[in-house]
């Protein structure tokens, strides 16, 4: 096994990628788990998304449950916007780190925003310079990176070019979503090494859904790659409204937890996150897909010996 790295920084996007793709709750819940999850010592939080309501029902009071929020010390928060509305809302709101997304697939591209990869890449430049000039960052979050629903396969190169227009615009960092949960440990060391090979020095972070039950070993094979930043959502939350089939993303919990027994930190309290998935779970009024949260024994686990 490659060496690996002693710390990686884990984003929790459950507040808005979990809760976007669940039925809507009401704001005073929302605000509660968000706060929960400022409690855990997770030093980033995807906290809001800026959309029309009509679009996406379950965000429709971001800038109530952002003005309501308590925000912690040392605790970065960010946003996803789709367009220029949302990038002014956003910033009207005092976010400094602002998300944007394009889907590596045309059809998925279409689907999500009714436009083609090509002329959401064009509103995109357009967008990182309105939000430098407002001195925000930018980050470009490159959906279906790993497959597509509707086209199949996504081949790695096609990603490491979108790499190069959105790195030519300005864009501070990009991401790869596992939208599908297509990914493998092959596809990440392909999509990793055809990026590097074009932009090695761009900051990356990686979100794996677990559709097909692959993302802790996809987290492993990007961590031996050298990748140290990724998402995760609370209790496995989320999905994707416009991927059929599509489940959960990777659970916190679940990734705090193996990262920890192989002696990586990630400055997270596990017993304060479970005890964030469990307030989800009341919150939601179900069961989430977090193993962690029915197994033990839950911290301070005994590495086996070498």
């Amino acid at each position: 096994m490659a060496e690996l790295p002693d710390f990686v920084s884990i984003r929790e996007v459950g507040p808005r990628d979990g809760l976007q793709n669940e039925d809507p709750i009401p704001t005073d819940a929302k605000v509660r788990l968000l706060d929960a999850l400022s409690g855990t010592g997770v030093k980033r939080i995807e906290a809001v998304s800026f959309v029309h309501p009509k679009a996406i029902p379950q965000m429709a009071d971001a800038d109530e449950v952002w003005q309501r929020a308590a925000k912690a010390d040392g605790v970065r928060y960010s946003a996803l916007v789709p367009n220029t509305r949302g990038a002014q809302r956003a910033l009207a709101a005092g976010f400094t780190e602002i998300e944007v997304v394009v889907s590596a697939s045309d059809t998925h591209n279409r689907r999500n925003v009714n436009r083609s990869t090509e002329e959401s890449l064009d509103d995109i430049a357009e967008l990182i310079d309105l939000l430098h000039g407002s001195g925000a960052r930018a980050e470009v979050i490159v959906a279906t990176s790993f497959g597509c629903p509707y086209e199949g396969d996504v081949d790695p190169q096609r990603v490491a070019g979108i790499v190069d227009r959105v790195a030519r615009d300005g864009a501070d960092r990009v991401a790869f979503g596992d939208t599908t949960g297509m990914g493998t440990p092959r596809r990440v060391r392909e999509l990793i090494t055809a990026v590097r090979d074009r932009n090695a020095h761009i900051p990356v972070l990686l979100h794996f859904h677990n559709t097909r039950g692959t993302a802790l070993a996809n987290l492993l094979t990007a961590m031996e790659l050298g990748i140290t930043e990724f998402d995760a959502s609370v209790g496995g939350l989320g999905g994707c409204p416009y991927a059929p089939g599509a489940s959960g993303n990777l659970a916190t919990e679940e990734a705090v937890h193996m990262l920890h027994d192989m002696g990586v930190d990630t400055g997270i309290d596990l017993d304060a996150l479970i005890e964030a998935a469990e307030l989800a779970e009341e919150l939601l009024g179900k069961k989430l897909p977090s193993g962690v949260l029915r197994a033990g024994p839950r911290t301070r686990l005994t590495p086996l010996p070498a």
